[in-house]
């Protein structure tokens, strides 16, 4: 099992050990045994005798409920508070800290594991998840602003479309991230529902009034986060709505991620034979056969991380369909899944953004070529000519291989001499132009027909809509 999840559950046998002592339940003395002991596993800590990674052996395939780490944790808890009292040779004895009368006194698996997957799943969401999320917003902030005024072709259907600067192609890669950390903050308020309190069944059955309250208190002071007791103890011990809704956040996040990784390494593809508009980092040799060849690994370790964190939510979305009465059976492994969901994000996403966002450098010179090579820059014509005289322009210079104002500038020419196709529409305009340039006294028609380009398709206007 994840040592997070362990490490959670020691925490709940300690608050309830406190709580045991206030109420004059459970001795002093095992009580501060049982707390230190749960104590050193949270931090981390061990002894000579003690390390106590090698004490939590369990596979995350085992019943439903948890009761073998639940009970792998009061076993290992009780052991470690006998050996505090007693020392090494009372170890084994159950005696004077007994596994289920002292560490797991008013708790039942069926209540405590799930306060477990939730106190952990926060954890590792605040800490780790979040965290990493909000580095990689911040970096693309800072590129979105960086490329704020470098005008690119846009692409839609892998094809060729209109401009757009790629501080705006940024930019959506930002608010994508910024969506998704607001979508994983959304689904925290029904993680801090806390399940103690309801035993085996929901009914909270030996335990006493205000217990389940005083312990989510006492969660809520120990980790610092806003825990409370779940209001209705049946759905928080049957089924795992939360877990399912959070996994589906970080679902959603693993797409957006995907995408962007996606777009990152399929704009630096190349550098000669491909797109070639940006430049990423050299973390590490391409090839081992290739000298000189820079591979987009960031990009591909994120896929990949996205590919498994979309495995996982379909785990935890089957296992959100297994409560059967009064209790789900799959709680191991939906934890175990939504945890490393949330820690693959959160390394994923610091390493993306220091390894690879940060050190993106644009390639103007391709950037350009690729703008000003495009025929969909005759968008912006539409408006000018109408729709049917654009497209004759644009089909024209992709079948004759030239530049979009060299077909612009022949067509012209074509149909101010009433020829060519759609003449009957293209001629009114072309003569309109000709009337005009006369009218200044040029003769130079193919002079006047390129400056009217210029003057007609300007990129850098073409990335916002147009004052009213």
């Amino acid at each position: 099992m994840p040592m997070a999840l362990i490490k959670a559950m020691c925490l709940i046998k300690k608050c309830c050990a406190m709580y045991h002592l206030l109420t004059k339940e459970m001795p002093e003395d095992v009580c501060n045994a049982i707390a230190q002991a749960a104590d050193e596993v949270i931090n981390d800590g061990h002894t000579e005798i003690y390390n106590y990674q090698h004490h939590f052996p369990l596979v995350v395939f085992q019943t439903g409920s948890g009761t073998q780490t639940n009970m792998n944790v009061n076993e290992v808890l009780s052991n470690r508070a006998i050996q505090l009292l007693k020392g090494n040779d009372a170890v084994g004895s159950k005696s004077p800290v007994h596994p289920n009368d002292h560490v797991n006194k008013g708790q039942s698996s069926n209540d405590s594991f799930p306060t477990a997957m939730h106190i952990c799943a926060v954890e590792t969401l605040t800490k780790t998840t979040l965290p990493g999320l909000k580095l990689l917003q911040s970096a693309l902030e800072q590129k979105m602003k960086e490329f704020d005024q470098i005008v690119k072709i846009g692409r839609t259907h892998c094809q060729d479309a209109t401009p757009l600067t790629l501080g705006q192609e940024f930019g959506g890669y930002h608010q994508q991230v910024t969506y998704a950390i607001a979508r994983i903050e959304a689904t925290l308020p029904s993680l801090y529902r806390l399940a103690l309190g309801g035993t085996a069944v929901g009914t909270g059955l030996n335990t006493k009034v205000g217990y389940a309250e005083t312990i989510a208190t006492a969660i809520a002071h120990e980790t610092g986060l806003p825990f409370i007791t779940a209001p209705n103890k049946f759905e928080a011990l049957a089924a795992h709505d939360s877990l399912v809704e959070v996994s589906g956040a970080l679902n959603t996040t693993a797409c957006s991620l995907n995408k962007i990784a996606n777009d990152i390494r399929l704009l630096a593809s190349g550098p000669r034979c491909g797109l070639g508009e940006l430049s990423l980092p050299a973390n590490e040799p391409g090839s081992s056969i290739m000298p000189g060849k820079v591979n987009p690994t960031q990009c591909e370790a994120m896929t990949m991380v996205c590919a498994q964190v979309m495995g996982n939510h379909v785990t935890i979305t089957i296992g959100g369909t297994q409560g059967h009465f009064e209790l789900n059976v799959f709680k191991p492994v939906m934890i175990a899944n939504l945890l490393q969901s949330a820690v693959l994000i959160g390394n994923a996403c610091t390493s993306f953004a220091e390894r690879c966002v940060q050190g993106i450098t644009p390639n103007l010179a391709n950037i350009d070529k690729l703008l000003h090579g495009s025929l969909m820059l005759v968008t912006a014509l539409n408006p000018h000519i109408g729709y049917d005289q654009a497209s004759v322009i644009a089909k024209f210079a992709h079948a004759q291989n030239l530049s979009l104002k060299q077909a612009f500038c022949a067509k012209f020419q074509e149909w101010a001499n009433g020829a060519g196709d759609n003449a009957h529409l293209g001629h009114a305009k072309a003569q309109e132009l000709v009337q005009q340039a006369t009218a200044k006294g040029l003769t130079d028609m193919a002079q006047v027909f390129a400056d009217q380009f210029d003057a007609w398709i300007i990129p850098e206007n073409m990335v916002g809509p147009t004052a009213p």
